[in-house]
């Protein structure tokens, strides 16, 4: 039986992912199950954060997001199995009940970005009806489900677009978006569109896709054109606000911090690697939502198991922006 791995001595410029055959599953222990995979969603592969804690294989197993016969479930990092793989082995704390109206490729396409949504909203954030909230690069797979379930909890909901096909398919939303700032000719400013949609308060929460740390100089001219720097985000946030990152590497100085404070305002991590007791609770919730219809995930057409490869290495070079489910 073969599974999808990738190979960690490669460097981010020849990122290569192998089929290898894997040794047959041993005997299901206590509190294992044997899962049959049935979807299989695909996501980039934190590299750095493999390398910090010291997790060295010559082969790494692809594919966490799953949903099969009888349970669907995030493989957790330390895997042996690969969820690219007709059968794995899986802990059933990682496992919830896939509702019968949900498709296993919408199961398996929701799990992480829904888990990581909700925890942004609702745990880092404390999400509640009226309040206006800035999601990041609101088209990505993450974003549209963030925006989705910001709507359902009665929150304004403000993003940015990072292309004109960005913009439209944002512009598409029902209940609309309050605002769509499009940054993709590098002349909008943010905080003065969030500023003048809420009146100069500012906006409650904010949801980024990375910042830019330094001066235009120091940063690579992609990241310029679509990011927005740091003190843009502390400008526009409103009081007692709360600012939630993917910026593994957010720095701040003195004065950032003090306006911070000024504002009373809270900053928090997210990082979708770090689960907590509650996190099957949310994993619930994320499928009872996907269920009854409070949102739907952006996938992309079904990708055969032969070609998970090459969709796995588009998806490492952060191409395309609909998520990729490989379907058994």
């Amino acid at each position: 039986m073969k599974g999808l791995y990738f190979q960690q001595s490669s460097t981010d410029e020849e990122i290569t992912f192998v089929f290898q055959e894997k040794e047959d599953l041993p005997v299901t222990e206590d509190n294992f199950v044997k899962l049959q995979v049935k979807a299989c969603a695909l996501s980039q592969i934190n590299t750095k954060l493999l390398a910090e804690m010291k997790m060295k294989k010559d082969l790494f197993p692809v594919g966490r997001e799953i949903a099969g016969i009888v349970l669907d479930g995030i493989l957790p990092l330390d895997s042996e199995d690969p969820g690219l793989c007709e059968v794995v082995r899986v802990h059933e704390h990682y496992l919830v009940h896939k509702p019968e109206k949900v498709t296993w490729t919408e199961a398996a396409g929701s799990i992480r970005d829904g888990v990581r949504a909700y925890t942004a909203l609702h745990y880092l954030s404390h999400l509640s009806p009226g309040k206006s909230v800035l999601i990041m690069d609101g088209a990505s797979a993450f974003g549209t489900i963030a925006i989705q379930l910001a709507h359902h909890r009665g929150a304004k909901v403000i993003s940015t677009a990072c292309s004109l096909e960005d913009k439209q398919c944002l512009e598409r939303f029902r209940p609309p978006i309050a605002r769509v700032i499009d940054v993709s000719n590098g002349k909008v400013h943010v905080a003065e569109s969030c500023l003048e949609e809420t009146g100069g308060l500012g906006v409650d929460i904010v949801l980024d896709a990375g910042v830019r740390l330094y001066s235009k100089d120091d940063e690579p001219a992609v990241k310029l054109q679509l990011l927005p720097h740091k003190h843009d985000i502390i400008t526009l946030l409103g009081v007692g606000g709360h600012w939630v990152t993917t910026e593994e590497n957010l720095q701040l100085d003195p004065p950032d911090s003090h306006c911070l404070f000024l504002k009373g305002a809270t900053l928090a991590f997210l990082n979708d690697e770090v689960w907590n007791l509650s996190n099957l609770r949310i994993l619930k919730d994320v499928m009872e939502k996907l269920s009854t219809g409070v949102f739907r995930p952006q996938l992309d057409e079904p990708i055969p198991l032969y070609e998970a490869k090459v969709s796995m290495e588009a998806v490492q070079k952060n191409q395309g922006r609909k998520k990729q489910v490989v379907q058994f």
